[in-house]
């Protein structure tokens, strides 16, 4: 049976918890647990994948107020993808958690990284604007493990 076949369904799906369940959605731990990944079906190819969350909301730590925004994640698979659901359960629980803006666009990337070892990878924060100025964060990754032609490559593709 090809790649795109079902035969490998079961291992595709094999640790994924969230996706299809009833998950009780937390608002106060943005916890890397939360993030699941499956088995990247094209791993030979570099292709960019592109999650974008624009209902983001997070708190101040010092004024208490929320900060709205949208998170951009852009990566170039390796063994790994991320599942969507669990990205999304991801992104909710940080609506009560208080972080400044350049700290959590680093914790996300950080988190991302460490479960999908992608080898390319973007994190960009983009926050409403309060007090008059808007503010966004971006985050590069590119695996250093990678050799200086497939760099190259994915310096171009990017």
């Amino acid at each position: 049976m090809s790649v795109h076949g079902t035969k490998n369904k079961a291992a595709e799906q094999y640790g994924l918890s969230k996706l299809g369940a009833r998950v009780p959605l937390r608002f106060d731990n943005p916890d890397a647990a939360i993030l699941e990944a499956f088995p990247n079906r094209n791993p030979e190819r570099d292709y960019i994948v592109i999650f974008r969350y624009p209902e983001f909301t997070g708190l101040c730590p010092v004024t208490g107020q929320p900060d709205y925004g949208t998170i951009r994640v852009t990566y170039v698979p390796d063994k790994l993808c991320v599942e969507s659901k669990s990205f999304k359960l991801y992104m909710v629980a940080f609506r009560n958690s208080a972080s400044f803006m350049e700290a959590l666009t680093n914790r996300i990337a950080d988190d991302l990284i460490l479960l999908l070892k992608p080898r390319r990878m973007t994190v960009e924060g983009c926050f409403n604007a309060r007090g008059g100025t808007d503010i966004s964060v971006r985050v590069e990754h590119l695996d250093p493990e990678l050799d200086r032609e497939r760099r190259d490559l994915l310096n171009r593709l990017w």
